[in-house]
């Protein structure tokens, strides 16, 4: 293992506060999917890292718990310890070409489907329909070392979120992309840290549409869209 590699400026540099777990999981995940972080390399102490990403310990933390998790980065203890790129990607299938060209466009349609339900249920959800999304995002906060029965939950959500907006359009736009995502999140590994990063944002999406903040609700949605991106464009294999 070489003890220190230099690696380009761009790898480390500040991340957004608002998605800053998973920027990080996909700037050090794309970093080592195109070598500039090469297998073996030791990353910078904990203390560095976070002052060059401008991140929390904890955030940082949960990130490179999430890329062992995946198979990234592995972490050894004692003299000479720290946390390393691994010496081989995570086994995976593949994704088709099909996929590797296509995967943003699906993300970009999900982002207009759901910024647009999430304007519409701040203006129109009720008490009621609002009680019934608390309690599935509450399930889904049981459900962090299970993701198949996490993404049905999570599916349910978004739907019904959509279904609150009483847009039978939207309904069918926010399934169909859902429906998609589904597809493209089975591609990658799912620690319970990006689950729970993700529930955490969901709270913040109905506390918003609770207080029919329309602003908040919106911009909680694409923090939470563009988090899942962040997260596949760190993660998904390489073709």
């Amino acid at each position: 293992m070489t003890d220190a590699v230099v690696s380009p400026d761009s790898v480390f540099a500040p991340v957004r506060s608002q998605t800053a777990f998973e920027e990080t999981v996909e700037r050090l995940g794309t970093a080592i999917k195109l070598g500039l972080l090469a297998p073996g390399t030791r990353l910078p102490a904990e203390r560095e890292l976070c002052k060059r990403l401008g991140i929390a310990r904890s955030t940082l933390r949960q990130a490179l718990t999430a890329l062992t998790q995946s198979g990234h980065v592995f972490a050894t203890r004692g003299r000479g310890g720290g946390t390393f790129v691994a010496q081989r990607p995570p086994a995976a299938e593949p994704p088709s070409p099909e996929v590797l060209a296509g995967w943003r466009g699906v993300c970009d349609q999900r982002l207009a489907v759901e910024l647009g339900v999430a304007a519409l249920a701040a203006e129109r959800a009720t008490n009621e329909a609002l009680q019934s999304l608390d309690q599935l995002a509450e399930g889904l906060a049981g459900r962090l070392e299970d993701f198949s029965s996490y993404r049905q939950l999570d599916v349910r959500l978004h739907i019904g979120l959509a279904e609150t907006t009483g847009s039978a359009r939207l309904v069918r736009a926010c399934t169909e992309a859902q429906g998609e995502m589904t597809g493209l999140i089975g591609l990658i590994a799912h620690p319970p840290e990006v689950l729970s990063s993700s529930n955490a944002q969901h709270g913040r999406i109905l506390a918003a549409i609770h207080r029919h903040d329309e602003q908040r609700a919106v911009l909680a949605m694409a923090d939470h869209v563009r988090g899942t991106e962040h997260v596949l464009a760190g993660l998904l294999p390489s073709g």
